[in-house]
């Protein structure tokens, strides 16, 4: 991998934390644009556990699930997650920040993996990828030749350990709602 795809990988969460901060700042949030974010991001941590579900890292190829429609259904989650953490903020600026962060980061980040699966899994891998795309999902589930049938797990939901997402989504939404108390001063 190349010098710029390192950097992005090893610097996308420790840049995520100054970025949050600044979509704080911006954000003007009240009880209804709360309300309809935490929607959205329901929505989100729904395709996040759906897929955690399925999910066997390092295992096995997965493509069976959500990952029968797209490559990414966790990264697939996220965006929605971050779409519900825009609306949420109420707030055009803060909602570009986590458009262009989550765009710049995980386009890189869906990439190199794909590269090192296609290093793990080979033909198989190069088979799904041809079939399923990167992350906007397919209308219908990929057939793939030698799948295996495999079945959402909540032992595997919780080894993958996909319950912070939902409580770090919930503290923003806790954080944002004291915001909006404190702005009504």
């Amino acid at each position: 991998m190349n010098g710029a795809g390192n950097f992005f990988v090893r610097w996308r969460v420790r840049l995520g934390y100054p970025l949050a901060i600044a979509v704080l700042y911006f954000s003007l949030p009240t009880p209804r644009s709360i309300l309809v974010g935490a929607l959205a991001g329901v929505i989100g941590l729904w395709v996040r556990a759906y897929a955690a579900g399925y999910l066997h890292k390092q295992e096995v190829l997965t493509v069976t699930g959500p990952y029968a429609y797209t490559r990414n259904p966790l990264y697939l989650g996220s965006g929605i997650l971050a779409l519900g953490a825009g609306i949420a903020t109420r707030s055009w600026t803060s909602a570009l920040i986590l458009f262009v962060y989550f765009a710049v980061f995980y386009s890189i980040v869906m990439r190199r993996e794909a590269r090192e699966l296609h290093l793990r899994h080979g033909a198989s891998f190069e088979e799904y990828a041809r079939a399923v795309p990167l992350f906007i999902p397919r209308l219908t589930a990929a057939k793939l030749l030698g799948d295996s049938a495999g079945s959402f797990s909540f032992a595997q939901y919780k080894k993958n350990h996909e319950w912070q997402a939902a409580v770090g989504f919930l503290f923003l939404l806790l954080v944002l709602m004291l915001i909006w108390l404190l702005r009504l001063d």
